[in-house]
Order: structure tokens, then sequence, then C-alpha cells
């Protein structure tokens, strides 16, 4: 007997909207999830910013201009504007949803606000939050609201769930998949690629010093998130051999990572999954990266090569040795490891047993 279609209520950051090209990982995850939930014949309602894409039916976040007098900004507890509005907007949102009859058979928190899981409690449904990030201490302070945290966490990778471990005792695995339909093999090519952000974190400014210690050209692409990081440590570098792509649609960053010889992954921080990797794997480029944060369990030495973090001359050495592993096994391991397929079933059996 097939199971029924469940009812779910996505809530998204509403900081960017979802919509492509997308303003980082978290974004192009929720609008994947969103499709194949859908394209799986479960009713969904997104939860999102403005401008996010209509064909997902955005319900949009009730984000509304926050006008704060010349006395109230000089308080010492003013913060930025746009994250007053992000606050109330959230809190509107969990209102709204704690009100009226019951629509949804769970509600699922896909941003990175802690309102949700703070007014869990108010819900009549079962609220399941996924855990995108390290430790932050408004979501740890968000789960010691009440003695018992009312709210089901997964976590998108084994190193992630770790992470949380002292507040979040346990985190349901489900690791972050792409649609291998949409992230397609390439021809490969000479030159090495990075994808990202562009923010210090992400660390493209040593992907760069890599490159050049190997003499090989890199083409860099996504948005800028730090303007004054890529001013002074990006721009004055870029030449013939390094070069900016901008923020690329998805077939078009897929035709250019497709087109490269390897992907250089270069995290400063530890990297909760790495998008950027399945994308490269399912365009059957192999990575050759910083071995930090979840990337060691998301690849194996058939497709990639890792490194010690920050060792850029390591880096640069592992580059020929990525260049020569197998376009057909870095395709493989991303179908089998991940693909979208594998992250719905995962997420579908979550939904269920914490709606049951």
């Amino acid at each position: 007997m097939t199971a029924a279609p469940l009812r779910i209520a996505l809530i998204a950051s509403a900081r960017h909207p979802i919509q492509d090209p997308f303003a980082g990982g978290l974004e192009a995850h929720t609008w994947t999830l969103s499709k194949a939930l859908t394209a799986r014949g479960h009713e969904v309602t997104v939860f999102a910013g403005p401008g996010s894409d209509p064909a997902l039916g955005v319900v949009e976040l009730p984000l509304r201009p926050v006008r704060i007098s010349e006395a109230a900004c000089q308080d010492t507890s003013m913060v930025a504007l746009h994250r007053m509005a992000e606050h109330h907007a959230y809190l509107q949102l969990m209102i709204d949803l704690s009100r009226g009859p019951v629509r949804y058979d769970v509600v699922h928190n896909n941003s990175l606000h802690y309102l949700p899981v703070a007014m869990a409690g108010a819900l009549s449904v079962p609220l399941v939050t996924t855990l995108h990030t390290p430790p932050t201490p408004w979501l740890e302070s968000a789960i010691q609201t009440s003695p018992h945290c009312p709210v089901r966490f997964s976590a998108v990778s084994e190193h992630t769930a770790a992470a949380w471990r002292h507040v979040v005792p346990t985190a349901t695995v489900v690791r972050n998949g792409i649609d291998t339909r949409r992230w397609h093999p390439g021809p490969g090519g000479e030159e090495l690629v990075w994808s990202g952000r562009i923010v210090p974190e992400k660390g493209a400014h040593l992907a760069i010093e890599a490159a050049q210690l190997a003499g090989r050209g890199l083409r860099l692409a996504g948005p800028i998130g730090d303007t004054e990081y890529f001013e002074a440590r990006i721009r004055p570098r870029l030449d013939r051999m390094i070069t900016y792509a901008g923020h690329l649609s998805q077939p078009d960053l897929c035709a250019l990572v497709g087109s490269s010889a390897a992907a250089v992954v270069t995290p400063c921080w530890d990297e909760p999954y790495g998008l950027v990797i399945a994308e490269a794997l399912a365009c059957g480029t192999p990575v050759c990266g910083f071995a930090r944060g979840a990337l060691p369990e998301i690849v194996t030495e058939d497709c990639a090569r890792l490194v010690p973090p920050g060792d850029c001359a390591a880096l640069a050495k592992a580059v020929e040795p990525t260049i020569g592993l197998s376009r057909t096994d870095a395709r493989r391991h991303a179908e089998a490891f991940c693909s979208v397929e594998a992250m719905i079933r995962s997420y579908e059996h979550f939904y269920r047993t914490v709606a049951a």
C-alpha cells in the first residue's frame, strides 16, 4: 500500500530569495528539496523571502520595512534593520501557524533562524529543524527555551551532528542531495574551478594561491558576499590565468564546472556539508581540497584528494593527481552518495516517523 502524501510547511531563509542564481548552498538546497518533494506527490508550502521562484508556490514571509527613531538607534541593543525585519517576520509566521485549523502534517524549519525552534511548542503539529551550520548562540539558546525541546533535528552530515551533540544529543543525518539530471557530466578541460559564495570563510584566495603554485589557470564563480574581501584579496589577483566568471545561473555553472579539470575546495571554517563538492562530482569533475569539516565523509580516494587545512603548497601538489582521477568514478560517486533521490527518501522517512 502506498503511503499517503504529506502536507509539509517548509520554512526557508528570509535573507535571500529562493531563486536561481542562488545566493548560496542553503537557498539551492531549499529549492531542490521543495521541487523534489512536490514531484513525489507531497503538498509543499514554502514560506520564503520576496523574489523567490514563483513556480514553488511561495507564501512570502511578512518582511516589512522597519522605521527606528534616531534615539532608539543610539541604544546599545540596536542591531541591523534587516535582522529586526527577519525576527518579526518569523514571529508572525509562527503565530499564524499556531492558529486556526491544522493544515500541515509537519513543519520543516529549513532556515537558520532560532524563532521557529523557540516557538515550536506553540504548534499543534511537529516541527523539525535541519542543522546546516556549526553551533550558533541564538539557536543553542532557543533549544534550551523549555526543559524538553519538542523539536526533532536532522543534520546535513555526521560532522555537523557531532558538532551539535552537546545540545542536540540525537540528530538524524540526512545529507544534502543534488539533482543529477540538472548537474550532468561535462567534458573536462585544462583549467581549475572554484565555486561558492565569495566570503573569507570559503577561502577563494587560497584557491588562487594553490592554482598559481600548480601553474594552472583558475576560474572563480559565485556571488560576492563580502565586497571588501573581494576587492582586497581577489580582484587584485585576477589576470589572464585567474578569472572571475560572475554569479552564474545553474545551467551556466554546470557548464563551467563540467569543463574544468578539477574543482578546488578551500574552506577556512568547518564546512557543514559542501554542496559545491556534490555539484562538481556530478559534473564528473574530481575534487581537490582541504580535509576540514564534512569534506572527508563526502568524498573517497576514487574521486578526490584532500590535504591538511590551509596547506596551499600541499594542495598545489595534489592538483595533478586529482586531475588524473576518473571522471566516470566521480560521477558514479555523486549518483550513489549525493543524489536528491537518496535525500528525499531519507526526509520522507524522517517526516513520517515524526508525524506518526
